[in-house]
């Protein structure tokens, strides 16, 4: 597989979106970003001129690209949001024992119970999302 060079982002330049066929990224004056022409996705220039980061989206991670110069790729993510992943892992874990032990309790423990599963999809589902989007 041969790796593709690097490019620095032009701001004054439009790109295709890499969330979206058909769409373009269009500069957004006086800032440092660019916006889907057609979603709502918005892009910012990482410091480095060669990648932007997704700041919109229901990602619980940063989301990086590379501009090749013909397509976007997708950059690996950063320490910060692994960690982020690795936290919210060992939550879910503790709350889905949690309500193994909650549900041998006596009838007072169905309230609870429920409560726990809510939590538990709260954080499961945004982190199978993300997981899913990753392996994308």
């Amino acid at each position: 597989m041969q790796t593709q060079k690097r490019q620095k982002i032009d701001l004054a330049s439009e790109y295709p979106c890499p969330c979206r066929r058909n769409a373009k990224l269009v500069p957004i004056a006086l800032t440092e970003a660019f916006g889907c022409d057609r979603c709502s996705c918005i892009f910012v220039v990482a410091p480095d001129g060669e990648q932007i980061e997704q700041l919109s989206g229901l990602y619980t991670y940063k989301r990086l690209y590379r501009w090749t110069g013909h397509r976007w790729l997708i950059s690996p993510s950063s320490p910060e949001s692994s960690s982020l992943l690795l936290v919210a892992s060992l939550l879910s874990l503790l709350l889905l024992l949690l309500l193994v032990v909650i549900r041998h309790l006596p009838i007072g423990g169905i309230v609870l119970f429920l409560f726990c599963g809510l939590l538990l999809m709260a954080v499961g589902l945004p982190l199978l999302r993300s997981w899913l989007a990753r392996r994308h």
